[in-house]
């Protein structure tokens, strides 16, 4: 069975050639396709973002609700993931109440971990009734490792997951070597988040604003690249009013 993971590296590939480039493959219309089947409102969309310097970013569509950064998971990530861990631990920091985080338990669920994260956190973005609605409703008071047992357990999200993920099976078993993994970024209480379910923590990139919010998460990307120079499969979506 091909994980949406799995899909992704099938579309990803090495066609990427230049570092901050994205290249133009159908991974937006997959990911707006999945949230419309989970419930989000047809008024939302995912996007990309073809570039991380302010003329580019200005190209896309507002409001903009949350960054999707995907990128292979390498040793420098995971190196400065353990680093965080220790560092994010002795500090303790405090989260708003509603701000809606969890856990990822196998990797072939990132994609939706870090859609959930950016939905979830955006009350302006509405959710009709289905399977994500019931999912929020239902872990709503549970811990991050509750709900990211709940979502292993969650039949009705498997299935979709996995009826998406079939768009990608063909040839996505050549890309199972290279785990490629999705973050969210999103503006809580006028704190730049990073919600990343491999993380035993949120992250704190500082002060945002909904003004400021595509340029604030935009930097926080580069700091993904600046990290690991060598990497050049970085992709960046956006969470945005759906174009006309």
């Amino acid at each position: 069975m091909v994980s949406l993971c799995q899909h992704v590296g099938f579309l990803l590939g090495n066609k990427v050639k230049r570092r901050h480039s994205i290249f133009p493959f159908p991974l937006f219309q997959v990911l707006t396709k999945y949230i419309h089947k989970l419930g989000v409102s047809p008024a939302w969309s995912v996007t990309d973002v073809i570039g991380l310097e302010e003329d580019t970013l200005e190209w896309i569509p507002r409001p903009v609700k949350a960054f999707i950064l995907l990128f292979p998971c390498s040793e420098t990530y995971e190196k400065h993931r353990a680093e965080e861990h220790e560092r994010v631990k002795e500090v303790q920091e405090q989260h708003p109440n509603d701000l809606f985080y969890m856990r990822q338990f196998t990797h072939n669920a990132c994609g939706t971990v870090a859609l959930i994260h950016s939905v979830a956190n955006n009350k302006e973005v509405d959710i009709e009734s289905g399977v994500l609605k019931n999912f929020l409703e239902k872990t709503a008071s549970l811990s991050p490792e509750e709900r990211g047992k709940a979502l292993e357990s969650d039949k009705e999200f498997t299935a979709d997951h996995q009826a998406l993920a079939q768009e990608g099976q063909t040839n996505a078993a050549d890309h199972e070597t290279v785990i490629h993994h999705f973050i969210a970024l999103v503006n809580k209480e006028g704190t730049l988040y990073e919600l990343d379910g491999r993380k035993s923590f949120p992250i704190k990139h500082g002060q945002t604003s909904e003004e400021t919010f595509v340029k604030d998460a935009a930097k926080v990307c580069k700091e993904f690249m600046a990290r690991d120079p060598n990497e050049v499969r970085f992709t960046v979506l956006a969470l945005t009013a759906a174009q006309n």
